[in-house]
């Protein structure tokens, strides 16, 4: 079978092995269950792992995996991404690859999700067929206590999101001691929606905080200031709609409401600072596509997902600014006291594989950051779903227009519709729309996302329109019919479920994770996106393609090929963006990888062995010689570990304004990232040392006459720990913002 491009796994090898498996199934059928759980106690051999799972499968949930499920299972074990369409089962293969990587040797299993509710719904579907393997299945969520964690973690697989395990990853790494770890070693991770963890989310910064005091946040001040400005006379947006700037009256009208201030004067940098992350927060963050406010908080929508982005945040100030302009207080952001992103965390398990349905267009960033090949599995039944070509038309209003239109004539026959949105706002426009059209919805957005299972359970049913933003590891098939099977043929004689996106993604990734909703499993579908010269993918990355004046029908549907190459265009060009940002971070973030995992090493050796002891014996013979061996041990583990600790944390900050510092450096004609080694490099040599330093500075200065006790030491830990994610920021640092308002200052002058 030809293998599609970008593929480089040939699936040859792994069929081979499907007529012996099938040869086991009748001896299985015979087992008892005790029988077959000890069987499966010692299968070794890739058949007899497949064959197993397989009638474990069959008995504990009446599900017997299809060979393809079985395919997918063996690239897994062969540590690759395994390709499988929308509702191929990939839970169930990874569940029998799970099972064959424990019995290979390389257990602990941790199955990485993309959220909580995925991560516990996939361990108790799972369960049934684990215990008959004889193996032990844990959960963690964002509510797990300690404890649990520590018991999930001891299972031989254990379901968690990728966040999760980061976070309980980066606590681990702050204990003092080591019964207090909950998370063992990382062995093997089988990574769910691998595209969208691996990728997209790879370089967001998983990030630890701890109390710290700060003074009041000049950022709202800011806000009340921006407030009253105008667009086109005190400031003006970019076309590509990613960049601000103070127009000169503008900057003006704020000098003087500061009562004759110099905006530029070195005193007033972080005026200035607070100013332009305001004005950036109010004129490019939108409510309900970027944000949106829910109890009293922002909340960020995961762009890829369209669902609320878990405890993230934006960094540099900006997500004080998106507080201020609601009218919110200003939640605590702490001081980092450890951070990893995605990529690099994940990259710690010694295997690693995935899935997904759509990994093929992100292979060559797949064996480049982590050197994993894709094996694309075909579909069980083959895909009849018919993919029309795009509509395009020369308005944003024409294209709505003729978007209800389609729904409406394919509702009138009862026909379900799944409607993907580009964001929240959109979606309830369209909501209103359809109202205002006779025509009830369902919306699925992040308003709602803790309802998303049951309103996509039912998206397949007879006369249902579902507006949803990005179906993107939503996790749930469409079944036709919905929860009514009987409907199925019904729903199936009228085509199926018919998916429509209102516009095209920034990824085609999300496009075909969107058309892939319909036709699973060999059930008849179809599909059609509706776009126009409007739209912002086209704005930003296509204007200078569209032809002027497109040949266009009456009803503006545009039929100009050079138009409809800019479509594409456009999106290839968002993907090669998306690409660059990535690499770049990910070169930014090796060397602090490389020495968090430096220090790891020798935090590690603090606290497995008597090195921090030893060291003071030999500097304080006497001293230690009057304190009991017990205490001396316990008392400089603590020292220098809390050192180590404080000037790791005080390192980061550091880092973070290196990191912002290099790009002042920029306009010198320097390499940014050769400046940011340049000066993170020596600043990380000089970390141990010191930690050395103060060490012996606490302990000489410490009384242990009345034992040892940390408090009078003044070795206090933060009295509290969060944690968060922290988001991209789609307008640079602060000071690529500042430099370039200086830029247009100077020119202005």
């Amino acid at each position: 079978m030809l293998q599609r491009p970008g593929t480089t796994v040939e699936l040859t090898p792994m069929r081979e092995h499907l007529a012996a498996i099938e040869a086991l199934e009748a001896e299985l059928e015979n087992l008892d269950d005790e029988a077959l759980t000890a069987r499966a106690s010692v299968a070794a051999s890739l058949v007899e792992i497949c064959a197993l799972g397989r009638e474990a499968a069959r008995r504990a949930i009446d599900e017997r995996p299809y060979d393809v499920q079985l395919l997918g299972a063996m690239a897994l074990l062969g540590g690759r991404v395994a390709e499988m369409a929308t509702g191929e089962g990939k839970t169930l293969t990874a569940a029998i690859a799970a099972f064959g990587h424990v019995r290979k040797g390389n257990g602990p299993v941790h199955l990485l999700t993309v959220n909580d509710y995925l991560a516990r719904r996939d361990a108790q579907w799972m369960k049934p067929i684990y215990e008959l393997l004889g193996m032990t299945v844990g959960w963690v969520t964002e509510a797990s206590t300690p404890e649990e964690r520590r018991a999930a973690y001891d299972a031989d697989v254990t379901y968690v999101s990728v966040s999760e395990a980061g976070f309980d990853f980066l606590r681990d790494q702050l204990v003092t001691d080591l019964a207090d770890r909950v998370q063992p070693e990382r062995r093997t991770a089988i990574v769910d929606e691998a595209d969208s963890i691996l990728i997209d989310e790879a370089r967001v910064p998983l990030i630890l905080a701890g109390a710290v005091t700060h003074d009041q946040d000049p950022v709202h001040s800011a806000a009340e200031l921006v407030r009253g400005l105008r667009r086109g006379l005190h400031f003006t947006v970019a076309d590509d709609g990613r960049s601000v700037a103070f127009t000169s009256k503008g900057l003006a009208e704020l000098e003087q409401q500061l009562g004759g201030a110099d905006l530029y004067d070195e005193e007033h940098v972080a005026e200035l600072t607070a100013l332009n992350l305001a004005l950036h927060a109010r004129a490019l963050l939108k409510r309900d596509v970027d944000y949106l406010v829910r109890d009293g908080k922002v909340e960020l929508i995961d762009e890829f997902r369209g669902r609320v982005a878990q405890r993230r945040r934006w960094p540099d100030g900006l997500q004080a600014a998106v507080e201020a302009k609601e009218g919110l207080e200003a939640t605590a952001e702490g001081e980092v006291l450890g951070t990893i992103t995605v990529q690099a965390f994940v990259a710690l398990y010694a295997h690693l594989c995935g899935m997904t349905a759509t990994a093929v267009l992100v292979g060559d960033q797949l064996r480049e950051f982590f050197k994993l090949e894709v094996a694309v599995v075909e579909p069980n039944t083959p895909n009849i779903r018919e993919d029309q070509p795009d509509r395009l038309y020369a308005t944003r209003a024409e294209k709505d227009e003729y978007l209800v239109a389609e729904i409406t004539a394919q509702h009138a026959t009862g026909r379900p519709v799944l409607v993907g949105t580009l964001d929240v706002k959109e979606s309830e426009r369209l909501a209103k729309s359809l109202a205002d059209a006779g025509i009830e919805c369902v919306v699925l957005n992040a308003k709602n996302d803790a309802e998303e299972a049951a309103i996509i359970a039912e998206a397949g049913a007879y006369n249902a329109v579902t507006v949803s933003t990005q179906m993107a590891g939503r996790g749930v098939d469409i079944r036709l019919g919905g929860s009514d099977a009987a409907e199925a043929d019904r729903v199936a004689e009228l085509g199926g479920l018919f998916v429509i996106g209102s516009g095209r993604n920034d990824s085609r990734r999300i496009d075909d994770q969107l058309r892939g909703r319909a036709g699973r499993q060999g059930d008849p579908g179809g599909s059609v996106f509706f776009v126009s010269l409007e739209d912002e993918l086209i704005v930003k990355h296509a204007a200078d393609v569209i032809p002027p004046s497109p040949e266009m029908q009456s009803d503006g549907l545009v039929t100009d090929e050079r138009a409809i190459y800019a479509v594409e265009h456009a999106q290839r060009v968002a993907e090669g963006v998306n690409f660059e940002i990535h690499r770049n971070t990910w070169r930014y973030s090796v060397v602090v990888e490389q020495q968090r995992q430096a220090l790891a090493e020798r935090r590690e050796r603090l606290l497995n062995s008597e090195i921090a002891a030893v060291m003071l014996t030999e500097k304080f013979p006497e001293k230690t010689a009057e304190i009991d061996p017990e205490v001396l041990s316990t008392a400089a583990r603590a020292i220098a570990l809390f050192h180590l600790d404080r000037l790791w944390t005080a390192h980061l900050a550091e880092l973070t304004e290196i990191r912002e510092g290099v790009h002042l450096r920029a306009l010198g004609r320097l390499d940014p990232l050769d400046e940011f080694h340049r000066s993170a490099v020596p600043a990380f040599t000089k970390l141990v040392p010191e930690v050395e330093e103060r060490t012996t500075a606490t302990f000489a200065d410490t009384d242990f006459s009345d034992g040892w006790q940390p408090d009078k030491a003044e070795l206090v830990r933060p009295s509290a720990t969060w944690t968060y994610l922290v988001h991209d920021n789609p307008f640079g640092s602060e000071l690529d913002r500042l430099i370039s308002a200086v830029a247009r200052r100077i020119a202005g002058r």
